[in-house]
């Protein structure tokens, strides 16, 4: 079970942002892309619930490389307030009844989206570390899927 100081920040914020990467290139060198979204956190399926048009650079990364890492951060210039997450997991395109289920979820914190349309996402987390200087400079919270 995820810290409920984790769920605690990861609720008092909105938008996340994903690193991806290719599995090659011909060149040899693999495609690095990150992106800001959205989110609702899904504490069921323990991740992050996104949106984005399968045409944009990180859907198509996605579709070739699914594990990803992120951030949600506190911007703050006073060290004993900083806070922020760093994961790493697993993205997946939403269909069939996780489809329905993550959409209203996410419908539900943010209506206007009924307009926008895309893709449902899901970051499956598999690690997080969270900071939180407020418990002590430095202080480290970890949570892993398999732990």
């Amino acid at each position: 079970m995820i810290d409920p100081r984790i769920l605690d920040f990861i609720g008092e914020h909105h938008v996340l942002t994903v690193a991806c990467v290719s599995r090659g290139s011909t060149d040899g060198v693999p495609e690095l892309w990150c992106a800001n979204a959205f989110y609702v956190f899904d504490a069921q399926e323990e991740g992050f619930i996104i949106t984005s048009e399968a045409k944009t650079r990180h859907a198509q990364l996605f579709l070739e490389n699914p594990q990803v890492t992120g951030s949600v951060v506190l911007e703050t210039e006073e060290v004993g307030k900083i806070r922020g997450l760093q994961f790493a997991g697993t993205v997946r395109r939403c269909d069939g009844g996780l489809f329905d289920r993550c959409r209203l979820k996410y419908l539900k914190r943010f209506p206007y989206a009924v307009f926008k349309g895309g893709e449902v996402w899901l970051i499956s987390l598999d690690r997080v570390k969270y900071t939180d200087n407020r418990l002590g400079f430095g202080k480290k919270l970890l949570w892993r899927r398999d732990a």
